[in-house]
This record gives C-alpha cells, sequence and structure tokens, in this order.
C-alpha cells in the first residue's frame, strides 16, 4: 500500500559569521515535517546551539489543512538546565498556553486575537521556512507587514519561556525573487526573502543587542515547490549567523 502521508527529513548546521569566527559550527538541528493527505502538515525539530550558554529546544508544532498552526509542544533547557516545558493550542481567535518554567512556575494562559493567527514563532530554522508562507510572491510588493504574530519566546534564541506573547512589532516580510541555490544538500529551486524592515533594523544593529521584539536583518531562502523547506538563512547585524541545509530525505 502507498503511503497517505509524504515525509521530509533534513539537518541544517549553524555556523558563525562573526568576526575570528567565520565558518565555526556553533550548532545544529534535525527536523522531520510530516504532510498528511488532507494537507495538514505536522513539524518536528531538536535545535541545538553550543554558544554559551547552550541551548537545547524540541519542538512539535502542527498545521491544519488551512495552513494555520492549531497545536505546539516546546521544551527549552539553557546551560543543560531545564527551563521551560509549554503546550499551546490555537482555535480561530483563541490562544491558550499550559506549561511549567523554572522562572515562572505553573502557567495557564488564555488569549483572544484579532484574528485567527497565521503563525506561531517557535525559534527552529526550519520553522522559519514555513513562516515565509505567509508571504506573497509576487514581485514588487514591497514590504508584507503582519501585525498579529505571536510567538513562545522574544528572545533572539529563543532561550526563555517558553510562554505565549505577542511580538510588539509583527512580522515584516518582502519577496526578493526566485533563485537557483546550491547548499550542501544539493542545488535547489528557490525562493528568496527578507525579513524585517530595515528602517527599524539597522537602527538597532548596533547597542541593543537581545533586545524583545526588535531583531537584526535576517534573510532566508526556502525551496520554490511550495513545502518551504528552509535551504539558507543568515542574520547580519549583531548575530553574525549562518544556517545551511546539509542533509535532505524525502519519503
Amino acid at each position: 500500500m502507498s503511503r497517505p502521508h509524504r515525509t521530509i527529513h533534513g539537518e541544517l548546521l549553524y555556523t558563525s559569521r562573526a568576526k575570528g569566527r567565520e565558518g565555526q559550527e556553533r550548532g545544529r538541528e534535525f527536523f522531520t515535517v510530516t504532510k498528511h493527505a488532507d494537507g495538514a502538515r505536522t513539524l518536528q525539530a531538536h535545535c541545538e546551539i553550543d554558544d554559551p550558554p547552550p541551548v537545547i529546544r524540541d519542538v512539535t508544532l502542527a498545521f491544519g489543512s488551512h495552513g494555520r498552526p492549531t497545536d505546539c509542544a516546546v521544551r527549552l533547557s539553557v546551560g543543560d538546565r531545564f527551563v521551560g516545558s509549554s503546550w499551546f493550542r490555537f482555535q480561530d481567535r483563541e490562544l491558550e498556553c499550559e506549561g511549567w518554567t523554572a522562572l515562572e512556575g505553573r502557567v495557564s494562559q488564555r488569549r483572544t486575537a484579532e484574528a485567527p493567527i497565521a503563525a506561531f514563532g517557535t525559534h527552529p530554522i526550519s520553522a522559519d521556512g514555513i513562516l515565509m508562507n505567509l508571504a506573497s510572491t509576487t514581485q514588487g510588493n514591497g514590504w508584507q507587514k503582519f501585525p498579529e504574530l505571536y510567538i513562545c519566546s522574544l528572545d533572539h534564541r529563543g532561550a526563555t519561556g517558553p510562554l505565549l506573547l505577542k511580538t510588539p512589532f509583527g512580522a515584516r516580510i518582502a519577496f526578493a525573487g526566485a533563485e537557483k541555490v546550491t547548499v550542501k544538500a544539493g542545488t535547489f529551486d528557490a525562493w528568496h526573502f527578507r525579513v524585517g524592515d530595515s528602517a527599524v533594523d539597522d537602527a538597532i544593529e548596533e547597542g541593543s543587542k537581545n533586545e524583545p521584539g526588535k531583531h537584526p536583518p535576517y534573510d532566508v531562502w526556502c525551496t520554490a515547490d511550495g513545502e518551504y523547506t528552509l535551504l539558507k538563512a543568515q542574520v547580519t547585524g549583531y548575530m553574525q549567523t549562518y544556517y545551511e541545509l546539509v542533509r535532505l530525505d524525502r519519503y
């Protein structure tokens, strides 16, 4: 019998582009995306950041056939110590979180969004690729704004919480065009997106560092096949990080 679902397994390598650390490995991510027969999708990601204090994050994020998130589980450790474990559920405009964190203890949150949320930020780089499905791929649209964006941590490394938080500035995504991209996993037809508003981000590249809700300029390349599999990404500003797909298997 043929499988009723399709599965993608991949591995991303995290490296540095900071002066004196060019090309140095600083972490890795292993992910699986299962696409069900009805179009629903589940992402499972294990993320490791070696830069001190080291971060280990495990995420299961599910999307309905409508493409919007339905539920999520996040477990986080920093410096090899437990930080938090939370479960999230999204139903129309109703959002909820049940969890336990080392800082807050038992957590129970409820929020009502202005509209059904289109995305939930969980910090795996593979999830950032899927997040790009929010944006139109029509050239010349400029910055496309998505003010209603929730996330599990406002820390740039996702090293706090996990909690149900609304980003102060939402998301801003620009389609930069179609490209042919070669990474260690192969050569792919790709879409290039820019994340963040340069007018805001240029002003916070230096000095603000990990200021909640603000992020240095971020470029993302993902497959142009509708799966939005992340091929490579880079963050400039104070972060100077680079991410590359080094293995991809499809079933």
